[in-house]
């Protein structure tokens, strides 16, 4: 099948990946090159670079819904969109191009979480299951019939970064159920609920502030869904920053410390009050320091009696 992808970070590669194996002839449309890393050197995006890998043809566009971009989509005349995690939002014109219409993959249990970072919400939130649903696209926000879905429970321990992986690799493989049915004539669109319908913001870096008058789980949440980015970070009595990269829930209660109170030693571990209990402080950084251990930590930084806020 002709087939126009639409996508650009991690998430979209096994997804293209998938289409390149079953010998789909394909065109892949990507956001703009940017800078990336510690130095700002501007990289291709992860489908640009396993695109070209395979002798692809890419088209970038800063807006695919400019007449240049919809121009290139009527030039590869394809038969299908297939669009993952592209960033982009769709025009009535674009999505006209292919006669089979445009598939989304998008990564959670639609309606649920629309939007573009329901990863991490879900992970920010304490759910227990997410998913990734196949849907046909469009002019709305992930608003159309939902195709396919699976499921998978969120470890009580995983990282937006850990279930991002997961899911991507969920994500090819409900697509390609997907194009199965399609050319089997079997594929079934169901309408969303739009009673049932939640939306999810793109995460910014206020979004890792922790709050420690929330309860333990609340706190241990957010810190696993803003990793890896845009971290979860608290200040030192007010003043230095330090990212908090792993916590764990204790059920120790600490009664008599105010929220944000520190307690523990390089022997015990550390530990910070929330609204109801401890939570151990697993995984630490300082600014211009490397992560480290809550106990080793310890060793060069007592923290007992300070305060995170």
């Amino acid at each position: 099948m002709k087939i126009a992808f639409l996508g650009t970070p991690a998430f979209a590669v096994p997804s293209l990946q998938a289409l390149i194996d079953a010998g789909h002839t394909l065109c892949v449309f990507s956001q703009p090159d940017r800078p990336a890393g510690r130095h700002g050197t501007v990289a291709p995006t992860p489908v640009k670079a396993l695109a070209l890998a395979h002798g692809i043809p890419v088209r970038q566009f800063e807006r695919i819904r400019s007449a240049e971009g919809a121009a290139a989509l009527r030039d590869f005349a394809p038969e299908l969109m297939v669009t993952a995690a592209f960033g982009q939002l769709l025009s009535q014109e674009n999505l006209d191009v292919p006669p089979l219409g445009c598939i989304n993959v998008h990564a959670s249990l639609l309606p649920r979480y629309r939007g573009p970072a329901p990863i991490q919400w879900a992970v920010i939130d304490g759910e227990k299951e997410t998913g990734v649903t196949t849907m046909m696209t469009d002019i709305g926000m992930d608003t159309g019939d939902i195709l396919l879905f699976e499921r998978t429970p969120i470890g009580a321990q995983e990282t937006a970064g850990e279930l991002y992986e997961r899911l991507a690799a969920i994500g090819a493989r409900v697509l390609m159920r997907t194009l199965d049915q399609l050319a089997a004539g079997t594929l079934v669109r169901t309408p969303q609920d739009a009673a049932a319908a939640t939306r999810c913001p793109m995460l910014k870096k206020e979004h890792g502030k922790l709050d420690f008058s929330q309860p333990a789980q609340r706190v241990h949440d957010r810190v696993r869904g803003v990793n890896p980015w845009p971290g979860a970070y608290a200040a030192i009595d007010g003043g230095e920053t330090l990212k908090i990269w792993k916590t764990r829930l204790t059920g120790a209660q600490g009664a008599a410390l105010p929220p944000g109170a520190c307690v523990g030693d390089a022997r015990e571990g550390l530990f910070v009050k929330c609204a109801d209990e401890l939570l151990e402080l697993l995984e630490v950084q300082a600014p211009g320091g490397r992560r480290l251990d809550g106990r080793a930590f310890l060793r060069g930084r007592p923290l007992a009696g300070r305060v995170l806020s």
